[in-house]
């Protein structure tokens, strides 16, 4: 009979590539998931895994095979989810996921909250940038999901959070320092410092800048916002910022000024997205219930 926690070490050798590694994730001795994963290959019929003296990853038939146990691993999860919800719908735990130009800013603001407004309920908490936050998701591996909207993605319901406008940050000896607002055509010609790919704030200030004639920093894309807040100080380039990432407790910065834009000025929408499949509908809605309340 296949066993769930026989797939549940395949799902781990396909995510890590190592048996070390995966067994570390699944808690288990490495000659434990080796064992046991030969057993399910001898229960198939088809070799899944190839075995190699400092790697190791699957076969064609094994990638296949690990997909559909990732499917029924979070159908499974599902089930103990919805037994778990229905005796307290506000408790239990909620993985959450924030990107990385949200999460850093925005927790600080509402843990407390949340938790003070929802006492059963117990946040796991995890970062990723928006196309890894969308497969875990899809996958089964987080609840939730708080990122910048749209979300092109049918399956997923969407919540609007909050809005929230985006800053000019320059050097304090900058030109555009002196100045009390910014406007968008005070980008033409400038050095622009964004962050890496990946992370969807660099398309929106791509989206933004390409009304003008922007000079991205040439063989420079940050990882962070606090990495472009270093480089801006540094006197390297101006970059745009989020709101929530200016304000109090981070907005104090040394060798930095921020400029808000006229009206109207550039934005984004933050929300939250979950399975619509999910069974953590009631918890998820109540988070948000929180954030909006804060945000507001």
């Amino acid at each position: 009979m296949l066993n769930l926690k026989d797939l549940k070490y395949l799902v781990s050798i396909a995510d890590t590539g190592h048996f070390g590694k995966a067994a570390e994730r699944c808690f288990v001795s490495q000659p434990t998931l080796s064992t046991q994963l030969k057993k399910l290959e001898q229960m198939l019929g088809v070799q899944l895994v190839e075995r190699q003296p400092h790697h190791v990853q699957l076969t064609e038939i094994g990638k296949q095979v690990a997909e559909r146990g990732r499917r029924l691993l979070a159908q499974s999860d599902e089930i103990i989810a919805l037994a778990r919800a229905n005796a307290d719908p506000l408790g239990g735990k909620l993985r959450v996921a924030l990107i990385p130009t949200i999460g850093p800013y925005l927790l600080p603001r509402i843990t407390q909250k949340i938790r003070k407004a929802l006492p059963n309920l117990s946040l796991m908490l995890y970062e990723h940038q928006t196309e890894p936050l969308l497969a875990h998701l899809r996958n089964g591996d987080i609840d939730m999901g708080i990122l910048a909207l749209p979300v092109p993605d049918e399956s997923l319901h969407k919540h609007t959070l909050y809005t929230e406008e985006f800053v000019l940050a320059v050097p304090d000896g900058h030109p555009l320092a002196q100045r009390s607002k910014a406007r968008i055509a005070d980008l033409d010609q400038q050095t622009v410092l964004l962050l890496e790919d990946g992370h969807c704030m660099r398309d929106q200030a791509l989206e933004i800048c390409h009304r003008v004639g922007i000079h991205e920093a040439e063989g420079f894309r940050a990882t962070s916002l606090e990495t472009l807040r270093q480089m801006v100080v540094a006197g390297l380039g101006i970059t745009l910022l989020p709101q929530l990432a200016v304000a109090p407790p981070f907005g104090a910065q040394r060798g930095m000024t921020t400029l808000p834009f006229v009206s109207p000025p550039p934005k984004r929408t933050v929300g939250a997205i979950w399975r619509k499949s999910t069974t953590r509908a009631a918890a998820v809605e109540a988070v948000c219930q929180v954030i909006e309340k804060v945000m507001r």
